[in-house]
């Protein structure tokens, strides 16, 4: 696939990748910016997300050629050289190698729900404002097979720069929606057969008597606050037994374990 070069910082070809760290905190309408080759080349095989343009490090072209080779014919490839690509960026951009997409579509919860398969794993996600957390979280519902992940509205956007990044791209590859503010997590699993899960310190079982659900839906709160009272009260507490005087993890950590857990170890809910 060719390249244009870009030899001026200033070339509005790739205004869209000009100052990138200050864009992720004020957003670019709909689009993403991914990093990486590992990235790069999950999202150009993507049928989820559409690859918009491609801005590599000069010094990087000849080694993409099998990344690049499944992008559509029309969709530019810019490279520059590691100095003009740094400049672009406004920091340095070591990788050589980043690439702005948009999603395809942008399905519901009720949507992504109702195509889940007869078995299948939901991570549900509360109040989770960290991207690190979020591109961790990815990171493990695609590495356990997860169906979907529901994010509730308060959630930090799993399309952000830095938690791509984190998830290795499981973010670009992963189904997920968000819930309107009128929807309820809880009442929108039971609806689709999706037997609710959350983590307490103070739940009522253990994970290692915990049962897999044909539809399990692992919930999952912030780091401190944790899930609401009232969300807990309507799905089955687990706790993960720790060492004594200690009963913190990180969130994906538990997330990590959990999902594990339903996805290989757990035995086959009993049916009445």
């Amino acid at each position: 696939m060719p390249a244009f070069p870009i030899s001026d910082p200033d070339d509005p070809r790739i205004a869209a990748y000009r100052h990138v760290r200050e864009r992720d905190l004020v957003g670019r309408e709909g689009l993403f910016v991914a990093e990486g080759e590992v990235v790069l080349r999950l999202l150009a095989r993507s049928t989820r997300m559409e690859t918009v343009s491609v801005l590599v490090a000069q010094k990087r072209l000849a080694g993409l050629a099998d990344v690049l080779a499944p992008l559509h014919p029309e969709t530019p490839v810019y490279a520059a050289s590691q100095a003009v690509m740094d400049a672009i960026v406004g920091v340095p951009i070591h990788r050589g190698i980043l690439a702005l997409g948009r999603p395809r579509a942008t399905p519901t919860a009720e949507a992504l729900l109702a195509d889940l398969p007869a078995r299948a794993l939901v991570l549900g996600l509360v109040g989770v404002a960290n991207h690190d957390n979020m591109g961790a979280l990815f990171r493990n519902a695609a590495a356990f097979g997860a169906s979907a992940v529901l994010l509730d509205p308060t959630c930090c956007d799993p399309l952000y720069r830095k938690a791509i990044r984190v998830s290795v791209g499981a973010a670009l590859t992963t189904p997920f929606a968000r819930l309107g503010p009128d929807e309820d997590m809880i009442s929108l699993l039971a609806a689709h057969g999706v037997a609710p899960v959350a983590l307490s310190p103070s739940g009522t079982r253990t994970l290692a008597d915990l049962p897999r659900a044909p539809r399990a839906g692992l919930v999952m709160g912030a780091e401190g606050p944790g899930l609401p009272d009232a969300l807990m009260a309507r799905a089955a507490t687990v706790s993960i037994p720790m060492a004594p005087g200690f009963d913190s993890l990180n969130v994906a950590v538990t997330a990590g374990i959990v999902l594990h857990h339903l996805a290989f170890v757990a035995k086959p809910e009993e049916t009445p």
